[in-house]
């Protein structure tokens, strides 16, 4: 499990004056990406294969309020990985300075090829990185079904 400790800032602060729903999206975008970049996907490798991570969804699940002042840690978790690579689902789990679970969140999302702005399946040799990865108990494989199980389309105004 990979884990990144954060402050919690004057701005990461709602009008509550507990951490802001915003700042739990940020928290788990920027674990995401130091996980990434830790693993191999960095700017160049991205660049080189002219690909970008895309989200489809984020969950977030709330179980206590955590206030400013003090540190939190965000753990991030290979949680579905499909077999060509093109999609992933990851868990975070949110502890603040005692190493209790305040929240979670469950993302799911694909590779887009930067050009033809399609969903493509990741290059073997970085799909063999995410392979590499220890992955938790409850780790599947993805299939495209999984990318729809909400059943979520666009309504557009008439």
């Amino acid at each position: 499990m990979h884990v990144k400790e954060f402050e919690i800032r004057w701005n990461d602060i709602d009008a509550n004056r507990h951490l802001a729903n915003k700042a739990y999206i940020e928290f788990a975008a920027h674990t995401r990406m130091a996980f990434l970049i830790e693993n191999g996907f960095d700017q160049r490798s991205l660049a080189k294969f002219n690909i970008g991570p895309i989200v489809f969804y984020e969950h977030i699940y709330y179980f206590k309020e955590v206030f400013y002042g003090k540190p939190i840690q965000v753990s991030l978790e290979i949680s579905g990985l499909s077999e060509d690579g093109k999609f992933f689902e990851f868990r975070h789990n949110y502890y603040d300075q005692k190493g209790r679970n305040f929240a979670r969140c469950e993302m799911m999302g694909a590779w887009i090829d930067l050009d033809s702005r399609k969903l493509i399946a990741l290059p073997e040799e970085m799909n063999e990185l995410l392979r590499k990865i220890e992955h938790p108990d409850d780790f599947r494989v993805l299939t495209k079904d999984d990318t729809r199980k909400f059943a979520k389309t666009p309504v557009d105004l008439s």
